[in-house]
């Protein structure tokens, strides 16, 4: 259960920063800056907006969703790894059950 309750806080989060970047080309879309000035009007580029320059809301839900990408990657692969540990040890008990001697160790 809790590597499926990751993978699904994973998804929305891949969902929520594809519609992030959706907005943000949206909102960047026509930025552009004077270069050269032709018949006396300005000719104009597109320019690249850097981070630091983008606005602040975007940028927030920008390191939110990526935080909350990699919490739930977190909580996925931890969520797995006790998945397996459990079946390992419900193996160890049934073999142990069915041949009645006891689960190996690490000592032997």
């Amino acid at each position: 259960m809790r590597a499926i309750c990751g993978a699904i806080i994973v998804a929305g989060a891949m969902i929520g920063l594809g519609l992030t970047a959706m907005g943000i080309g949206t909102r960047y879309q026509m930025e552009r800056v004077p270069t050269s000035m032709v018949e006396g009007k300005a000719q104009y580029e597109p320019s690249l907006v850097y981070v630091h320059q983008m606005d602040r809301p975007l940028i927030f839900i920008l390191v939110f969703l990526t935080c909350v990408a990699l919490v739930g990657l977190a909580i996925a692969f931890v969520g797995l790894a006790y998945h397996h540990h459990r079946r390992h040890h419900e193996l160890l008990l049934a073999r142990q059950r069915a041949t009645g001697e006891p689960p190996p160790t690490a000592l032997k």
